[in-house]
């Protein structure tokens, strides 16, 4: 089943305006730009727009905002597609192509990535997208003087959240942890991270069409965040304030008012608590704890670069963006993981990124973001899908709710979200 998701008249008049603005530099003289439309913005946008100034032939980048879906859409009714597009999904890759409105590409010599990650970008046995950025997704920030001895395990996380939540109600410490409860990508990347400890033979078939949300790998792994999200004073201003926070805020709840000791959150959080870092400690990571001292599995994310149908240099703009060499300029800007494997790992301007992109290279560890890959509205946006049914669960066990109670609630949601998105249970 293929979504429904309407674009806003700001969208589509926005969408037209860049349509014409290109059309009219196109047939001002000179060379034709090659134009990509991207989801980046602020300094992601900045550093895109230097690895492009390397590409031999002038390319012309557009920020589409965070529904760069609906900016798509509005753009291919107007019949002004952009020459490329990154894409935050592989669902929209795939269901572009089976739309007719992508070309097959073709990736350099010299591009290679983790076993698993291409087919996600495949329709019909051709490849129709890329990977050209990737996200570490299982870590968690600290700062070093808040946590000199980070949890090992998963049992030692809650020991640490009850003992530090009991302090901060006593004598007004910080909270153990913040979290952007009100971005709902935020809180899956915590169920993720679980699932794919506790059950992670189970973890890629909830991406299949005949996926059990309700069976006993869901439940395990709600009822496990259930168990640390219920802990009183486990977050800054409580689970209702939780919800109202952003994930902006939260990260500088940690690295600049100190109100919290940890945050879970990618790899790009050092973008974000950079400007905000107060002194000269930066912020820290220790991988996600899973039962096992050393961490669970890997969850990464990831933007693909796509090609639209009769798009003029797209192709080959594509294939240049997975030459080891091309995004050289952000790698020595920091803020960026290469999903190419041939991307060496002293390319990395430090020993943070070293370490991220080695771990990424471990073989059977990698699981890719789950909530990116489910079918239509399910995959989540802002109130709607997978985002909106976590924000409930999490409401549930911060507000007094059971944990089988609010379990058995979110499951259901889960199975129905799937059986209406065109499959699952």
């Amino acid at each position: 089943m293929r979504p429904t998701i309407r674009a806003s008249r700001r969208t589509l008049l926005r969408a037209a305006a860049v349509g014409a603005t290109a059309l009219a530099a196109g047939c001002s003289g000179g060379s034709r730009s090659v134009q990509v439309a991207v989801v980046w913005s602020t300094s992601e946008l900045d550093r895109f727009r230097e690895v492009v100034a390397g590409y031999p032939a002038p390319v012309q980048v557009v920020s589409a905002g965070n529904d760069i879906d609906a900016f798509l859409r509005a753009r291919h009714l107007a019949g002004t597609s952009p020459d490329v597009a990154i894409l935050p999904r592989p669902g929209l890759v795939t269901e572009y192509a089976q739309r007719g409105w992508l070309s097959p590409v073709r990736p350099s010599t010299g591009y290679a990535v983790p076993a698993g990650l291409s087919e996600l970008l495949t329709a019909e046995g051709q490849r129709y997208g890329v990977w050209v950025k990737a996200a570490h997704k299982s870590l968690v920030w600290h700062l070093p003087s808040m946590l000199p001895v980070p949890p090992a395990n998963w049992d030692e996380l809650v020991r640490l959240t009850r003992a530090l939540g009991a302090l901060a109600r006593r004598d007004g410490g910080p909270a153990p942890l913040a979290i952007g409860a009100a971005d709902g990508w935020v809180l899956t990347d915590w169920f993720e991270n679980v699932l794919a400890d506790v059950a992670p033979e189970s973890y890629n078939a909830l991406a299949r069409a005949d996926a059990d949300w309700q069976g006993g790998a869901v439940r395990e792994a709600l009822d496990r965040l259930a168990g640390l999200w219920s802990i009183d004073g486990a977050f800054v201003g409580g689970g209702r304030r939780a919800l109202l926070t952003q994930y902006e805020e939260s990260v500088i709840q940690v690295v600049h008012t100190r109100r919290a000791v940890m945050l879970v959150g990618a790899d790009f959080t050092a973008d974000v608590a950079d400007p905000f870092q107060r002194g000269p400690q930066a912020p820290v990571t220790f991988r996600f704890p899973g039962a096992s001292a050393g961490g669970g599995p890997l969850i990464v994310g990831g933007d693909a670069a796509v090609a639209f149908a009769d798009a003029r240099g797209g192709v080959e703009l594509v294939e240049w963006l997975t030459r080891a060499d091309s995004f050289q300029p952000w790698l020595r800007s920091g803020g960026y993981l290469s999903p190419n494997t041939n991307v060496t790992i002293d390319s990395y301007r430090d020993r943070v990124g070293q370490r991220l992109a080695e771990e990424m290279r471990t073989p059977g560890t990698l699981r890719f973001d789950l909530s990116d890959q489910l079918p239509g509205p399910f995959t989540g946006s802002d109130g709607v899908g997978i985002w909106r049914i976590m924000q409930g669960f999490f409401a549930d066990v911060t507000d007094g709710v059971r944990a089988g109670e609010a379990t058995r609630r979110a499951t259901g949601l889960l199975a129905a979200a799937a059986r209406n998105a065109g499959g699952g249970r």
